[in-house]
């Protein structure tokens, strides 16, 4: 698999309570969406503990201040799903990009102690027998 630093939305990131990405990704005004498929990988880096489930949107905006925030898909993990290793993905970057793209972590339940996210856009994601 292939991150690079520019494409992270989150390094490692510490997810305690709802929040948004570390990282906002300034994409152009452009559809990103055509083409070669652009993936979106997403490993949980430490366990989480306490919360009911974590949704992850990928989130598009007009603004870095992302004042009109839309959603252009949603995923959500529960606490059993939310352990050190486990690896989930967005297959192909949703159409819609306004510019700005960001992913919103919402917390469901008690907010975790623990629990990071490494999290961006990727090339030649890792795949095995096993995933397909």
């Amino acid at each position: 698999m292939i991150l690079d630093e520019q494409g992270l939305f989150s390094d490692n990131q510490k997810i305690t309570a709802t929040a948004a990405s570390e990282n906002i990704l300034d994409l152009g005004k452009r559809e990103v969406a055509f083409g070669t498929p652009v993936e979106i990988f997403i490993q949980v880096t430490e366990d989480f503990n306490n919360l009911t489930s974590l949704e992850i949107a990928v989130q598009t905006s007009t603004d870095e201040d992302f004042t009109s925030a839309v959603d252009l898909t949603k995923q959500t993990l529960l606490l059993a799903d939310l352990k050190k290793g486990v690896v989930s993905s967005v297959k192909f970057l949703p159409k819609g990009n306004l510019g700005y793209m960001r992913l919103k972590y919402t917390v469901t339940g008690t907010s975790p102690t623990t629990g990071a996210i490494l999290a961006g856009i990727t090339d030649g994601a890792q795949e095995s027998f096993h995933n397909i």
